[in-house]
């Protein structure tokens, strides 16, 4: 998903946190590749759909597409695996694509059933059967990990930074950081909208939901400026980083700063393990598109 020339991003390659630095990446691109670069996965983006695919079958024997919930694949996948948040039910139905996507899924993966309510989980559980009955149900947990001392949390005044888009036209008023700042004692969640500005502001004004949260926006270098004066100005005891990519790498914190972060744990049966044998594709070498 570019964000930036678009002319320079036809077919983009990256193997290395180094080269996002010299695509000049903007957050929200990161945080679509930078997770997948932590595995050891090699990924590639851009625009024109038919020379990324044919790119990324000269070095891999299988390809995952990751597209989110903001588009359907533009390759016809032998197995489609969409991931339904029980923290957001109805989302499913509501949203397009989201619903085309759940609508098509070989496999659905119900995730957060051990944050979410039974009745968030049951009402995705319904609106799979009822409107993809064949598809595969893989229940799964997202268990948070918080990333240095957390003895470090209790009793402080913490600035919880989470995801841009999860908060914003997502609608999420939480996310892993707050949950660790919670779970671990935080006497308060510092609220940014007194201190922010710039982009920031206007983001926390337009979206009033968010609450005592920050969102990660950083669409272009201003806005990522604004991002990090904004967090200066709250001052917090300590900063939680809930994002999808460890902001550290690109925002000198003036405070101390941990990060959190989660992975899926499968409950039950079956695992995605046990669907991805049925059709073949595990054990191969893979590139992300």
């Amino acid at each position: 998903m570019p964000y930036g020339d678009l002319t320079k991003q036809v077919v983009q390659r990256f193997a290395r946190y180094e080269d996002l630095d010299a695509a000049d990446c903007t957050i929200e691109e990161r945080e679509e590749y930078e997770p997948h670069l932590a595995e050891g996965n090699l990924v590639f983006a851009g625009i024109d759909y038919a020379a990324i695919v044919e790119a990324a079958e000269q070095e891999a024997d299988v390809i995952v597409w990751d597209g989110g919930n903001n588009d359907t694949p533009f390759v016809r996948p032998n197995l489609h695996i969409v991931v339904v948040d029980p923290h957001r039910a109805g989302h499913e139905l509501r949203y397009h694509p989201g619903e085309t996507n759940l609508r098509m899924a070989h496999v659905c993966v119900v995730n957060k059933v051990d944050s979410a309510t039974q009745e968030g989980i049951d009402a995705v559980l319904n609106s799979i059967r009822t409107h993809n009955p064949e598809a595969k149900i893989v229940l799964a947990a997202s268990p948070f990990h918080v990333e240095g001392d957390v003895s470090q949390i209790a009793g402080k005044r913490v600035l919880a930074i989470e995801d841009g888009p999860t908060l914003t036209h997502g609608e999420m008023t939480y996310g892993a950081a707050v949950l660790a700042a919670k779970a671990n004692g935080a006497a308060e969640l510092v609220d940014p909208r007194p201190c922010a500005v710039g982009s920031i502001a206007a983001t926390l004004e337009e979206y009033p939901h968010v609450g005592a949260l920050l969102p990660a926006m950083g669409y272009g270098k201003q806005q990522r400026e604004d991002l990090r004066e904004t967090i200066r100005r709250c001052d917090p005891d300590l900063v939680l980083i809930g994002t999808p990519i460890d902001l550290r790498r690109l925002i000198d914190f003036e405070r101390p700063a941990l990060r959190v972060t989660y992975r899926l744990q499968e409950v039950g049966e079956p695992t995605l393990a046990d669907v991805l044998g049925q059709y073949g594709l595990i054990g191969e070498h893979a590139a992300l598109v």
